[in-house]
């Protein structure tokens, strides 16, 4: 009867000790995934993340825009050139606010308020607020599919009469926003 006691808990204790393993197995492997998963690791190198936190993916601008550095992240851009004071900028300021919140690290949305940062529109063709400058993804400027249709500008260089800047002039719905970002290269 011995040998059956020691049988009998040999057993008790395989039945006990193999959930056990199993689970702590099956919690490892998650705990590892979900830790990728966070740090935006799975199925991409370190190097091709996009980093989010910067201040160039920040709404507001309050310097200067690198706009070469933000061509570097390989995404769509709209930079937004109006006020915080201005009546139809008021009612595009929640547009903006939510596509940059929505879109972060897959665009890159600005607003510039000409009347405090008046210095930063030098260089772009605004003559009106709120205008809308479009970049694509591979940092060119955007090139829609009909001008005409969406009310944009085309500014080309007069030196050599490339295409320099696409811009929009008054407000946009998110709506039109999304379809211009898309044609951009939004994925």
């Amino acid at each position: 009867m011995n040998d059956e006691n020691v049988e009998s808990k040999k057993g008790i204790a395989l039945k006990i000790i193999i959930p056990v393993l199993i689970i702590c197995a099956i919690a490892g492997i998650w705990i590892v995934k979900d830790k990728k998963y966070k740090s935006g690791l799975e199925g991409t190198d370190k190097s091709s993340k996009v980093i989010t936190d910067s201040t160039d993916f920040e709404l507001h601008v309050t310097e200067q825009i690198d706009l070469e550095k933000l061509k570097s992240y390989r995404l769509p851009i709209v930079i937004d050139f109006g006020s915080d004071s201005c009546i139809p900028c008021k009612e595009m300021a929640p547009v903006l606010n939510e596509l940059n919140a929505e879109l972060r690290g897959k665009a890159i949305i600005r607003f510039v308020d000409v009347w405090k940062y008046q210095q930063f529109a030098d260089g772009y063709p605004i003559s009106v607020i709120p205008t809308q400058i479009f970049i694509d993804a591979n940092g060119k400027p955007y090139n829609p599919k009909d001008p005409q249709a969406m009310q944009m500008r085309m500014y080309s260089s007069k030196d050599n009469g490339e295409h320099v800047f696409t811009a929009h002039e008054g407000g946009m719905t998110k709506d039109q926003m999304l379809s211009v970002l898309k044609e951009m290269g939004l994925e």
